[in-house]
């Protein structure tokens, strides 16, 4: 076979394979976002004074640490200290019940 087809041949055989390299696309995997969590609305109790203070405040870490924003352990501590806020208030210590509610949820970040 003579040079010049050989070299033409080969142009050619080039050219296909660039061609077909072309119109190959590339399979890019699909990114997907995860979905938010968002937490339902959080009904809380109402009313004023001891009772209803603590409440709350446990239904608060409660939704935290369902959320994953306060992780369980801690959040057993703080209900641990929720309860001793809760049992003084049944007991009719108000103050008593309100100081203990402030300690706890300043000892855990919590307003």
């Amino acid at each position: 076979m003579p040079a010049s087809r050989l070299s033409m041949r080969l142009s050619l055989v080039a050219l296909a394979v660039a061609a077909l390299g072309a119109c190959q696309q590339r399979a890019t995997p699909a990114v997907t976002e995860p979905a938010p969590v968002v937490p339902a609305p959080l009904a809380l109790p109402t009313g004023s004074g001891c009772g209803p203070e603590v409440a709350r405040t446990r239904a608060i870490v409660a939704s935290d640490v369902a959320t994953g924003n306060l992780n369980a352990p801690v959040g057993e501590r703080f209900d641990a200290d929720l309860a001793r806020a809760a049992a003084e208030c049944a007991a009719g210590k108000s103050g008593e019940a309100l100081h203990l509610l402030a300690a706890a949820k300043s000892r855990y970040g919590y307003r």
